[in-house]
């Protein structure tokens, strides 16, 4: 009877060791980065001025994190070659240095990264040749190459942490092809991201992850607002993903340029943290997870929490700034090599309330480089200023924003009108008097411009703010949506004809289709949008517009006053009160 006793506990004894055995403790802590737009170093190359972010900043914190012999992750979501001339002097002008994204984020020890659109954007050469030069691999599941069908990049890594497997699936926006030149993807396709997760999770499920995160270069939207059907014309599919592809634990969205801390359930009932970060290396989000239970076989149980970390709580990691000493005097010559003279100061501001010498400068430039009939443009910076004075190659990043080909397109005259019509539906109000706004904002719930810090919002991006040059039309706001725009004739007197088609210059985020204007506007399919491609330049605009002021060398800005606003009393009055509230006094 002892000897059952004995033989009893003996037994019970080794079951609870099984048991503690596969109930062991392993934590990681996951980090990640999103939409840096080559913010490496805490300087403004644009503004010449300090800032107090950076991947600087981001090193000095994952360094912390090391010395206290923490378990990190460290993971990237895209968007980070195109924003500062830091990354544009890498991407197209020294291209025989190593880039200094891949140095920089060598030296931080990043552990994966998707791939985002604005990444696609320097094309094959730039993103191409990082892929070698990361230490990381670079992902996005459903970016394929038409070939072979299979992914351009890697759909997903697992990486072993202090016993946890962590599956990653990497995915990006797949509207890519509405912004973006073909010729800067060339041979690659986008396709949808709920059904590329549901492809691919079978493959990750079988490598038996403790974890499953997936990092997606496209934006959240609430579960229970995302589209109910799949297509590669849905730009922000995260939340889609959350909600119809069960398996992942964490999703890390980019894109947007939000913050997002918050639980959601998948169609098993599991909750999914959902992450995003902002940008700018502003904010790094950071999950937290525990594993309890058999290590990469059965699953044990999780507990995930998230944080959003502000990185102007750590100060620069000096060895980082002094490793990308030589690097910061690169760019720094490159951007303060003086291109021109302006005789007068040009501000975005003026460009909201009709002519402004800081667009049309972009109208004039266009015209003279395509020899279109018409041009069309908009403020790419919300609010800047370039002084008169010497302008700089870093003033143009303030002119002109983006790496955008200027594309010389093919329309009707009526396409036209409606073109512009669409733009100015998005930019101003039906005004009923001269008391109401002008502009568009966007309004609170009492009926009221919603203000941040005393200024208003406006309801839709100045970018898709398109005016035209190389034509005589009146704007009037009293008219509803689309019965505005009265086309009188061309600039130079000969008549402009509803009938008849003219070449008209555009920058190719529009001509493929980005903000809408050629196709809800002029009504033209997307598909068909290449057949009205005329040409093309073979680098961004900026590098023109930089060659251009070169040759000139003395710039005269000046207002072209080629369409205005009417009834112009009411748009007198409202135009003070609306400056205020979008700029403040």
């Amino acid at each position: 009877m002892k000897r059952n006793n004995l033989f009893y506990v003996s037994f019970l004894i080794i079951l609870l060791l099984i048991s503690c055995s596969e109930r062991k403790e392993r934590s990681i802590t996951i980090l990640a980065t999103t939409d840096l737009h080559g913010v490496i170093l805490p300087y403004d190359f644009i503004e010449k001025k300090d800032i107090d972010v950076s991947l600087a900043g981001v090193s000095s914190y994952v360094k912390s994190l090391r010395d206290n012999n923490e378990h990190l992750l460290l993971l990237d979501n895209g968007d980070n070659l195109q924003g500062q001339p830091s990354v544009y002097f890498y991407n197209f002008i020294d291209t025989a240095s190593p880039h200094i994204l891949a140095e920089a984020m060598n030296y931080i020890g990043y552990d994966a990264g998707t791939v985002g659109n604005h990444d696609i954007e320097a094309g094959h050469n730039v993103y191409d040749r990082l892929v070698k030069e990361y230490n990381f691999p670079l992902l996005a599941a459903n970016a394929v190459n038409k070939l072979t069908g299979e992914p351009y990049f890697k759909p997903f890594v697992v990486i072993e942490i202090n016993d946890v497997r962590v599956a990653i699936m990497g995915l990006i926006t797949p509207f890519v092809p509405n912004w973006l030149p073909p010729e800067l993807y060339s041979g690659m396709e986008f396709r949808d991201m709920v059904e590329t997760a549901g492809y691919w999770m079978p493959f990750i499920e079988k490598e038996k992850p403790d974890v499953v995160v997936g990092l997606f270069h496209s934006g959240w939207e609430d579960v229970e607002k995302a589209s109910g059907t799949a297509g590669s014309h849905y730009e922000d599919g995260s939340g889609s993903v959350a909600g119809r592809i069960p398996g992942f634990d964490i999703i890390i969205c980019g894109h947007n340029h939000n913050l997002v801390n918050k639980k959601v359930l998948n169609p098993a009932s599991d909750s999914v943290l959902i992450l995003e970060g902002g940008s700018r290396s502003e904010n790094i989000v950071r999950a937290d997870v525990t594993v309890y239970g058999n290590k990469s076989g059965k699953k044990g149980i999780k507990y995930i929490s998230g944080s959003i970390i502000d990185v102007k709580k750590y100060h620069p990691d000096p060895l980082f700034i002094t490793k990308f000493a030589s690097q910061k005097k690169n760019i720094d010559d490159y951007v303060n090599k003086t291109i021109a003279t302006f005789n007068t100061s040009v501000t975005s501001s003026d460009s909201y309330f009709g002519p402004s010498p800081f667009v049309d400068l972009i109208h004039t430039i266009q015209l003279e480089l395509t020899g279109a009939d018409i041009s069309f443009a908009a403020p790419l910076s919300f609010d800047v200023e370039i002084k008169s004075g010497p302008v700089t190659t870093g003033d143009m990043f303030k002119l002109y924003r983006f790496e955008n080909m200027l594309y010389t397109m093919s329309l009707s005259g009526l396409e036209i009108r409606k073109y512009l019509e669409y733009s100015y539906s998005l930019w101003y109000n039906t005004m009923k008097g001269p008391n109401d706004h002008l502009l568009k904002f966007r309004i609170s719930e009492n009926g009221k411009p919603q203000l941040t810090n005393g200024k208003a919002w406006l309801k839709n991006q100045s970018y898709n703010f398109d005016s035209a040059a190389g034509i005589e039309y009146i704007v009037d706001v009293s008219k509803p949506d689309g019965e505005r725009v009265s086309i009188k004739s061309f600039s130079d007197g000969a008549p402009f004809e509803v009938n008849k088609t003219y070449l008209v210059a555009v920058n190719s985020f529009r001509g493929n289709g980005g903000g809408g204007h050629f196709t809800e506007g002029s009504g033209i399919k997307r598909e068909d949008l290449r057949d009205r491609l005329v040409k093309s330049t073979g680098r961004d605009l900026r590098y023109y517009i930089i060659n251009y002021l070169e040759q000139k060398e003395n710039i005269y800005p000046f207002t072209l006053n080629n369409w205005k606003l009417i009834p112009e009393n009411w748009v007198a009055k409202a135009i003070p009160a609306d400056r205020e509230l979008l700029f403040g006094k």
